[in-house]
């Protein structure tokens, strides 16, 4: 089947326009509702939000989606979107739904499900939604609607779990972190959890008005915690996107680490530390430094599809614990069920602490390849599969670069644009065959 209205992660679009309506949003939850009480008698449903003025609108629609048909809801109010997967599972929750857009700006909004284990649900499920919602609602009855509340200690509650990822017999004394929420979702948690842990927190992306969402600040835009750690002499500096599934790191000096290298920095300590790490999984995208440095320490790599979901997926597949994309989006398993940046985070900082050593330290054994990303737009119609001299021109660079590069070339899934990428440890070499096959690409 295929899924008219789902994506690669849930349901996301402008607002005010098909499906991020509210007529549309209350028709979902009660589809939704309808799909939980096939095996529940009496299921109860947690929603969380990021900061998106929409939020309001969004979540009074879900609400009485949900309790059209009969399915209690707990309201949470803002709350970063691992946050929600966790409480879902730790109040024994049916499903846990989440109000946003993640690092898009804040005219858009979307709709995506945690299962009751806190983890992100399969293509059936949402397949029987979507099957559910061309059937004729099927409205409770006054004695059956369902109620809601608020879960007025949401936030605390997930402070207090983030805490419990970091080692209990370290602290964050002594050093100065600049946290940048984006505005969005974490600006109330993320400073409370690296000043419970004993830091000296300096706060910026923390003051969200409705509309100010990811705008120049977060993982999506780190100039701005560029400046700040520099202005303000910080050890560290600390980015996640409206949603705080991600995350980007900045040194002393200002320098950025993307998921990439603090990937690998998670795996290396995992390793320095005795433990097992049979396997990391990345992306199409992953930097291929990351694959060859971890294949020279034993631990063999795998590559997934783009997107947190396929990470995840093979993960589970492969019973490894440890995954991610340059985004940010970062999965250590044994910590939470889904990606979050303020664990990935702890996780980081934590191997940091034990060793006494700065981010430029912990990675000094790792040097990213020089990568090259060039977008050619699409005509309408044209196939650039059946493209003979794109295909020759890069069997060639593929052959010329050997082990010291690759070549990626793919159509993007969410715009008529093809994605060409060329990685070689010469960045001059990278650039050239780049722009060869963009060339070749556009001559189609």
């Amino acid at each position: 089947m295929t899924r008219r209205y789902f994506g690669t992660d849930g349901i996301r679009g402008t607002v005010g326009q098909a499906p991020i309506t509210p007529d549309f949003v209350l028709k979902l939850a009660h589809a939704v509702g309808r799909v939980l009480r096939r095996t529940e008698d009496r299921p109860t449903v947690l929603i969380g939000k990021d900061t998106r003025i929409s939020g309001y609108m969004l979540e009074s629609a879900l609400e009485s989606g949900f309790n059209s048909a009969g399915v209690d809801v707990v309201l949470l109010g803002p709350l970063p979107t691992p946050g929600v997967a966790y409480l879902t599972r730790a109040q024994r929750a049916s499903l846990g739904v989440v109000i946003s857009a993640s690092h898009n700006p804040f005219a858009d909004n979307g709709i995506k499900f945690f299962s009751a284990q806190g983890s992100k649900l399969p293509d059936s499920w949402e397949e029987e939604v979507e099957a559910a919602l061309g059937e004729p609602p099927l409205w409770a009855d006054s004695q059956t609607l369902g109620k809601a509340r608020r879960l007025e200690d949401a936030a605390g509650r997930y402070i207090e779990f983030c805490k419990s990822t970091f080692a209990h017999d370290l602290t964050l004394k002594g050093m100065r972190i600049v946290v940048d929420a984006a505005h969005g979702a974490a600006y109330h948690i993320a400073p409370k959890v690296f000043h419970e842990l004993g830091a000296e927190v300096i706060s910026i992306g923390c003051a969200p008005d409705g509309f100010n969402i990811n705008r120049d600040v977060g993982a999506t835009h780190p100039e701005a915690l560029v400046r700040t750690v520099r202005a303000n002499h910080a050890h560290i500096g600390i980015a996640l996107d409206g949603d705080a599934d991600r995350l980007q790191m900045v040194d002393a000096q200002g320098r950025l680490y993307n998921g990439d290298e603090l990937l690998y920095l998670m795996a290396m300590d995992r390793i320095s530390r005795g433990q097992s790490v049979p396997g990391v999984v990345g992306t199409l995208m992953t930097n291929m430094a990351v694959e060859v440095a971890l294949r020279k320490k034993g631990v063999e790599f795998v590559r997934a599809k783009v997107g947190d979901r396929y990470v995840l997926e093979e993960l589970a597949r492969h019973g490894w614990q440890l995954g991610g994309e340059g985004s940010g989006h970062l999965l250590a398993l044994d910590k939470h069920t889904t990606g979050d940046g303020l664990v990935s985070a702890l996780q980081v900082l934590k191997a940091c602490v034990r060793t006494g050593k700065s981010l430029p330290q912990m990675l000094s054994d790792i040097t990213l390849y020089p990568q090259v990303l060039l977008n050619v737009r699409l005509q309408p119609g044209q196939d650039w599969r059946t493209n003979e001299h794109l295909a020759e021109a890069t069997k060639s660079a593929e052959k010329q670069l050997g082990d010291a590069g690759r070549v990626l070339i793919r159509a993007s899934g969410t715009e008529p644009v093809l994605r060409v990428m060329v990685e070689a440890q010469d960045a001059s070499q990278a650039s050239h065959y780049a722009q060869q096959l963009v060339d070749l690409a556009r001559a189609g």
